[in-house]
């Protein structure tokens, strides 16, 4: 069983894979989709607020991952890999308790888990790429990538 944390990533990616090609309500999904997992741990705050950070910051990091993903279009990425690094981008930029090494480790564990053959090493890629550019300085209040 995966830790709390990585539960509740594999949950968001998952989310974002339900939104994506059903629709629907992202939060609504979300508790669906955590309503499933067999785990006593309250794993639904961290990922509800990952969730809520992604598409807060979408016009962001979408275009992060069309920078550093030049070979393949955001459109032509696996749904489920474009999930994780959509969930990676913002806990890269964003995340106050996640170190950015922390969450492209992760990323790349979920890639392992729910992508391809190829999806770990493409995650990787990008994320690094990622945190090299844009995560030199973090705003302290914020958490922020500078």
């Amino acid at each position: 069983m995966p830790s709390p944390r990585r539960a509740a990533r594999i949950a968001v990616m998952q989310t974002l894979f339900s939104y994506e090609t059903h629709g629907g309500e992202p939060g609504e999904i979300l508790k669906y989709v955590i309503s499933q997992y067999p785990t006593d741990q309250n794993i639904l705050p961290f990922a509800q607020e990952s969730l809520e950070g992604i598409f807060k910051h979408r016009d962001v990091i979408l275009p992060k991952i069309r920078e550093f993903a030049i070979e393949w279009p955001l459109e032509k990425i696996a749904p489920v890999d474009r999930g994780i690094l959509e969930l990676g981008v913002f806990e890269i930029l964003y995340s106050k308790d996640v170190p950015p090494i922390v969450a492209i480790n992760e990323a790349i564990e979920v890639a392992k888990e729910y992508g391809d053959l190829n999806a770990p090493k493409f995650i990787n890629g990008v994320l690094s790429k990622v945190l090299e550019k844009y995560c030199t300085h973090r705003d302290h209040k914020t958490g922020a990538a500078l």
